[in-house]
């Protein structure tokens, strides 16, 4: 029998905790949207948060995580040097690592990244209407995936994006503004890829919009081929 691919989703969890506003969008927080969104059979899902005892992050909890989802946004700098430390020898070591939205400010990807990770940035009330375009088809990533993706609502992330040059570049959104954003890329520190997947802002629901399977499929694909 295959084993189940073990994932961890790490999410700060301080909007929806602290914020009725946030609360009211993901009123399980953004990790149990993301665990729904992505549940598969062949799946073993937990959750983390900034909020549980060592942070949810034990070396048991590591050594027993093939993919880890990272989403934070105000509480980077309460991340411990030392946690970071750990997390990123356990993807030296194997593990794959999802990193959402403004988690690209995370004290653990600049660590993998080694440059500022700095982007263009644009909130507006509402969110604004992305295409996510799928500019590498042969990928596994991009299996099953129609050649674009419509978010109706999203916050807008552009370039330049300061971060080294990406081994593959997957997806490319393009916001109704005009900036483009190169959203889905991967990273290769070792034998598996890292990657960083721009949707998940806290205030719009942008990961799983109503309607739009293919945002669930693409994320369940994400996982399959960084475990």
């Amino acid at each position: 029998m295959t084993q189940p691919i073990r994932i961890t989703i790490w999410n700060e969890y301080w909007h929806e905790t602290n914020q009725p506003n946030i609360r009211a969008v993901y009123p399980d927080g953004i990790h149990a949207a993301i665990a729904d969104g992505i549940a598969s059979d062949d799946f073993e899902i937990r959750s983390a948060t900034f909020y549980d005892p060592d942070f949810g992050l034990t070396d048991e909890v590591l050594a027993s995580t093939d993919v880890l989802f990272w989403w934070g946004h105000v509480v980077h700098k309460e991340i411990p040097d030392e946690l970071v430390t750990r997390i990123q020898k356990r993807i030296l070591d194997g593990m794959g690592l999802v990193v959402l939205h403004s988690g690209h400010h995370s004290k653990l990807f600049g660590r993998m990244m080694g440059t500022s990770c700095n982007l263009s940035w644009r909130e507006h009330e509402g969110g604004e209407r992305e295409r996510v375009w799928v500019v590498d088809p042969a990928h596994p990533i991009a299996k099953g995936l129609p050649e674009s993706i419509v978010v109706p609502q999203s916050e807008m992330y552009g370039e330049p994006f300061d971060i080294p040059q990406p081994d593959h570049l997957v997806f490319v959104s393009w916001v109704e503004g005009g900036e483009v954003f190169r959203s889905g890329l991967l990273l290769s520190s070792r034998t598996r890829p890292d990657l960083l997947f721009q949707p998940g802002t806290r205030k719009l629901p942008d990961l799983f919009p109503a309607g739009n399977p293919p945002g669930a499929r693409q994320c369940r694909t994400l996982v399959r081929n960084t475990a």
